[in-house]
Order: structure tokens, then C-alpha cells, then sequence
């Protein structure tokens, strides 16, 4: 099933335009799947908000612009290209909840993928695929 052709200028983070309404970009980025690699949990945002409640780690794998724009409140930038650049601070009996843009943002699933090569356990991660996209428009809120 073919999607809406890209844009030249795409906004990959939902912007407000009214009250509780949100300007949404679906003409970027591809689709990940739910399920990224044996053993990765998905998770939604009711277990989000449990694991950050709980003091747990999350990780926001977007470039770093992204993250000082706003983020999921409690996480802490990592890019996902410097994720193995921080491999010895993760603590693999706490698990970490990793999330990027959205459904259709690279960013996480490039991170997972370098952490499980680096032989990091899979059980030990937490995929928050919805992102700051699903996030946002579910009007939760966002801190700089």
C-alpha cells in the first residue's frame, strides 16, 4: 500500500495549531515494524508513563536538536549514532525504554539494532515506537 509522497520541507515532530490540535507530517520517514528484533518489547504510552514513574531509563535516540525542542519528560538525549559510545552506562537489570520521532523514524530501531550487535540484551530494551509523534498528539506533555 503506497503512502502519501514526501515533501520537500517535512515537520517530523507534530506542531500545535489550537487548542489540543496538532499539524501531523505523514509524508516522512518509513514505517518500522512493531516488533524490531526477537526479544525487543514494544511498549505504549500507559507503559511509558508506568516505567518513568518507576525512575527507570529512558532514552531519547533523536539528534540532539530534536531532544532540546522538546522530549518525553525524564529522558535523556543519546543519538543513535553515539548509542554504543554510551553502551557501559546502561545497567541491563534496569530496563531502558528507547524512542525516536515515531512510527516512522529510524532513529530507535538504528539504536536497538547497534545495541543487540554489540551483544546487549534484548530483554533489557523497551521499544517505544509511537514516539514523540503518538506522544505528542495524545496530548501528553513535552519538556525542553
Amino acid at each position: 500500500m503506497d503512502r502519501l509522497p514526501s515533501r520537500e520541507q517535512t515537520c517530523q515532530v507534530p506542531r500545535p495549531v489550537g487548542q489540543g490540535l496538532f499539524e501531523v507530517d505523514g509524508t516522512w520517514g518509513k514505517v518500522q515494524p512493531i516488533e524490531l528484533a526477537p526479544g525487543v518489547r514494544t511498549i505504549g504510552e500507559l507503559e511509558l508513563i508506568e516505567h518513568v514513574g518507576q525512575g527507570l531509563p529512558v532514552i531519547d535516540t533523536r539528534l540532539a536538536h530534536f531532544h532540546r525542542d522538546g522530549t518525553i519528560p525524564g529522558a535523556r538525549s543519546i543519538p543513535h549514532e553515539e548509542i554504543l559510545d554510551h553502551l557501559g552506562e546502561f545497567d541491563p537489570s534496569r530496563p531502558a525504554v528507547f524512542f525516536c520521532n515515531g512510527p516512522q523514524c529510524a532513529a530507535t530501531p538504528d539504536a536497538i539494532h547497534r545495541l543487540l550487535e554489540a551483544g546487549y540484551p534484548a530483554e533489557s530494551i523497551l521499544y517505544y515506537r509511537g514516539g514523540m509523534h503518538d506522544w505528542i498528539t495524545l496530548g501528553y506533555p513535552a519538556t525542553p
